[in-house]
């Protein structure tokens, strides 16, 4: 279900008071049986001060960009890690998992390497295999994060039966040429470009860790 702009009262409420006050200002008028000097000089001014908030309130809905809208991911949270995986490696990847749920716009993540899963988090997908589809394919092969802004709107989405059914946003971060990063987020065009630097850097973390110990393991 998505969630409400919590700013739309803030974007109508110039709207709202300007339309008010003309409606109280035009009702006076009509009502009053003898029309003053001064009161028509306060009339004028009631109608420019309620015409300003209208025009202000119309320039808000433009100006100001209406947030994403969010929804509740389908499924159960959960957090599953391979048990066979070195210490330093199931650190590593608990803290990095954590940091993503925490201060990014992700709610769901996947480690895919060396042909298998390491790691699942957040809110889980009904499957628990990765089958590297053609975008994920394309990720690794060109070392280049593919975001996909509204998952809804591209056909590949299919491949990321992993992840919650209504998954809104996708990115798939290398780890290197052994493995990928998959995050996907409640809301459509929600990741920042300090989020996508932000989500590379902690993917380097983690290839470097994995391409260590687990070769060395």
């Amino acid at each position: 279900m998505a969630k409400p702009d919590e700013n739309v009262v803030l974007r109508r409420l110039p709207l709202v008071a300007g339309g008010l006050g003309g409606v109280l200002f035009f009702v006076n008028r009509v009502l009053s049986v003898e029309l003053t000097d001064s009161q028509a000089r306060s009339d004028v001014l009631g109608v420019i001060l309620s015409a300003l908030l209208i025009l202000t309130g119309l320039l808000w809905q433009q100006v100001q960009p209406k947030a994403p809208e969010s929804v509740e991911l389908i499924g159960e949270e959960g957090f599953e890690l391979a048990p066979d995986l070195p210490e330093r490696s199931k650190t590593e990847l608990a803290w990095a998992s954590v940091m993503l749920l925490r201060n990014t716009v992700t709610r769901s993540l996947v480690v895919w390497y060396d042909g298998r899963v390491l790691l699942r988090r957040g809110i889980l997908g009904p499957e628990r295999e990765v089958k590297p589809g053609a975008i994920v394919q394309r990720a690794i092969a060109q070392q280049k994060p593919v975001y996909l802004v509204a998952l809804k709107l591209y056909p590949g989405r299919i491949e990321f039966d992993y992840l919650p059914e209504n998954t809104q946003g996708v990115i798939c971060q290398p780890l290197g040429s052994r493995g990928v990063l998959i995050l996907g987020a409640n809301a459509p065009r929600s990741y920042t470009k300090q989020d996508e630097r932000w989500i590379e850097g902690i993917a380097e973390k983690i290839a470097e860790n994995l391409s260590h110990y687990l070769e060395s393991d």
